[in-house]
């Protein structure tokens, strides 16, 4: 069966040890979005009028607040390369609701988000008060979209797109829609932007299914969320800061996608077979 059919892994069954695993780490994750949420809150009532759109503080609570949170859920990290520090974009492949933590762990990223995602309770306050840029699939709001990521580009906002455009179950990277990639052309932004491909690889905990945190298709989120709590075991998740790509160098953004496609596929091989 497809992978994007239904073919989920087997979930173990929710036994009373389980469960109070899952509750010993779902508060202490809690406690530290929450506290981390209002803290950026109130500094941003000082950060807003003094900086504008620019936020050079709170994206380090955001930082702190995603290492903390991994820890807690049982994840650890690897990071292969480093986060660029010129300004540009960052596109990654899409695997399941923990690349907003682990993609936020150790850089400066805004992410781009459907609208929808902006009315999901609580989700959707946490989304906003990070910046996150939330974009409609309405062709009559490419132009609005296109002078909102001009705007956060040019103020020095790395955007992060996941132009697979879907979640996978972490075992492949399919291909990139290159729709989003028009946003780097406009004028005034491909003499100065790059874009850097990142690739991400999750291992799963000892004993448990490859695809064990790839959330896709119609997996409930709650479900998913649960038995990622639930399990004794750690698994792990690498990052990989491929070589960033200077937008100018490259002529069409369908050019452009299929680069930055096939060097985060590269590095996913890479690490897969390792």
């Amino acid at each position: 069966m497809n992978w994007q059919e239904g073919d989920f892994p087997v979930q173990r069954a929710l036994t009373i040890p389980r469960l109070f695993i899952a509750f010993a780490r779902a508060l202490p994750v809690i406690c530290v979005i929450l506290f981390g949420l209002v803290l950026m809150l109130v500094l941003r009532l000082i950060e807003r009028p003094l900086f504008g759109v620019s936020r050079p503080i709170t994206p380090y609570i955001t930082q702190y607040v995603c290492r903390l949170s991994l820890f807690f859920i049982g994840v650890r990290l690897r990071i292969e390369g480093k986060a660029m520090n010129m300004r540009g974009a960052v596109v990654s492949n899409h695997c399941s609701w923990l690349d907003i933590f682990v993609l936020n762990a150790f850089q400066r990223v805004y992410f781009v988000s459907k609208a929808e995602v902006s009315s999901w309770p609580f989700i959707g306050q946490l989304a906003q008060a990070t910046g996150t840029a939330f974009i409609e699939r309405n062709p009559r709001k490419a132009g609005v979209q296109k002078e909102l990521f001009r705007k956060r580009l040019l103020a020095g906002h790395k955007l992060l797109f996941f132009p697979e455009g879907t979640s996978t179950d972490g075992l492949q990277v399919i291909p990139f829609k290159s729709s989003l990639f028009a946003a780097f052309y406009e004028e005034g932004l491909k003499d100065v932007l790059y874009i850097q491909p990142v690739t991400l690889i999750y291992k799963a905990p000892e004993g448990e299914d490859p695809r064990f945190y790839g959330w896709w298709g119609d997996m409930s989120f709650a479900g998913h969320l649960l038995h990622t709590l639930c399990c004794p075991k750690r698994g792990a998740a690498t990052v990989v800061f491929n070589e960033p790509i200077r937008v100018k160098e490259i002529k069409t953004r369908k050019e452009l996608a299929a680069l930055s496609e096939d060097i985060v596929r590269k590095a996913h091989s890479k690490v897969i077979q390792r």
